[in-house]
């Protein structure tokens, strides 16, 4: 009777102790306002997408890179995109317009501060090889073109990482919550 005590006790803290541990990866995702950032992008997007003279290629959108990603992966993947567009991205682009830089201002500021709860949650967020080889397809894709074209191409598909996240963190972002 006593060793069922003690195994029910066990196993009772494991569960919580994995269920704190999801917990807490949760909340380390994403805790920003997808919808600002989705509407940031949806004032700019026509524009962005007008200087995109390279119709036929993607840097995002093959289905396997971002949609075949499996849960284990999906922490890793969001640390990867938003250092890409972070370090790169909007790094590369070189805007006139003072409307849209603003905007892609805005959207870079919250990706840095995404970046900033991911980092905090590195324990929790591992890279498995998955993770690395997709990473590296976006990467291979943003690197066969020219910088600028990159960077535009890169932005015009913006939506696709925003539908990604949206998807992937249902209830982890603060999305669906109104902004206080």
């Amino acid at each position: 009777m006593k060793a069922q005590c003690v195994s029910l006790c066990l196993l009772g803290t494991t569960l919580w102790l994995c269920s704190a541990h999801a917990r807490g990866l949760r909340t380390c995702l994403i805790s920003t306002n997808l919808r600002l950032i989705e509407e940031s992008f949806r004032g700019i997007k026509q524009a962005i997408q007008a200087k995109d003279t390279l119709q036929n290629v993607t840097i995002l959108s093959p289905s396997e890179t971002l949609h075949g990603m499996k849960a284990l992966d999906v922490c890793c993947m969001t640390k990867n995109l938003l250092a890409f567009y972070v370090d790169r991205v909007f790094k590369d682009h070189q805007e006139l317009d003072p409307r849209i830089l603003r905007k892609i201002s805005s959207i870079a500021n919250s990706f840095l501060y995404m970046q900033k709860t991911l980092q905090q949650c590195q324990r929790l967020c591992h890279c498995r090889q998955e993770a690395t080889n997709a990473t590296r397809i976006i990467h291979d894709n943003y690197a066969q073109l020219e910088v600028r074209s990159a960077a535009i191409k890169s932005l015009g598909e913006l939506d696709i990482f925003l539908a990604w996240i949206e998807k992937n963190h249902q209830g982890t972002s603060a999305a669906s919550r109104p902004e206080t």
